[in-house]
């Protein structure tokens, strides 16, 4: 069911591409997907990772940012599936081990050569795994060993940073978009507009990591632990009462303090 809706919602999307159309009940269809998603905390739901990241793009990209083009929604929801699986977000060389190359290395004919097919290929997994880093992982960045030598590089390279895969992510996009293999891909418009808005992106896709990935919506937890909580106050059910504190739990709350013979004036 939850799975059907967002595919409705990516309709509405398509439909209206190069137009907004999160209005009012739009955005409230989101947040109430959104809010399904912590229902039933001691439930596995069985939604498919493509799915929740759909959904999460949708609601930090197109309802919170005002994003217009379906294109992108749609990519960036594969791309963070895709890298789901660690050994996707860096290519594979000739020892059959993962390596992350650097935006010089991606450049150099001879080195590009031993991981990627061609030069579009190259540019596009440089690029993706640039934006996915600096958007899922941005903490990751703050310190990094600089980058070592190369034949395009006397000196290593300065700290590869957030800043670094921002500035090197836009250029790969904008290599993608030029290269003649972009029309019959992912498309020169998707990749141009995320060479463009790159950094917009980021800001998105680390929301998205704190809120939903890393972390948890403590709006939407509070909202259920509350919800939680009413319930026990009417029904004196126990099973609400463990929800709400798995829920407090979720949000660093002492759910030893919430107990069942205390009134919610009194503590609940």
């Amino acid at each position: 069911m939850i799975e059907q809706r967002i595919q409705e919602l990516k309709a509405v999307i398509a439909g209206n591409d190069g137009r907004n159309a999160a209005d009012f009940r739009f955005a409230r269809a989101v947040d109430e997907l959104v809010r399904a998603v912590y229902d039933d905390i001691g439930e596995i739901r069985l939604i498919s990772s493509r799915a929740l990241f759909d959904l999460f793009v949708i609601k930090v990209l197109y309802v919170g940012r005002r994003s217009s083009h379906a294109g992108v929604i749609e990519y960036l929801g594969a791309m963070l599936d895709r890298y789901l699986a660690a050994r996707e977000l860096f290519p594979v060389g000739p020892d059959g081990k993962m390596h992350r190359l650097y935006f010089s290395e991606i450049l150099d004919d001879e080195k590009r050569a031993q991981y990627f097919r061609d030069r579009y290929e190259a540019y596009r997994a440089y690029a993706d795994s640039a934006l996915f880093l600096s958007g899922i992982f941005p903490s990751t960045l703050q310190r990094r060993r600089p980058g070592s030598k190369t034949a395009l590089r006397r000196r290593a390279a300065p700290l590869v940073d957030r800043a670094y895969y921002v500035s090197t992510g836009k250029t790969m996009y904008r290599l993608a978009a030029g290269n003649g293999a972009a029309d019959d891909a992912q498309g020169r418009d998707t990749l141009t507009r995320l060479a463009e808005h790159f950094e917009l992106y980021v800001d998105a896709l680390n929301e998205m990591s704190e809120r939903y990935i890393m972390g948890v919506d403590a709006g939407v937890i509070a909202d259920h632990m509350l919800d939680s909580l009413n319930r026990v106050r009417a029904t004196h059910d126990k099973a609400a009462l463990d929800a709400a504190r798995r829920y407090a739990a979720l949000l660093d709350i002492d759910a030893s303090r919430l107990r069942p013979e205390r009134t919610a004036e009194e503590g609940y």
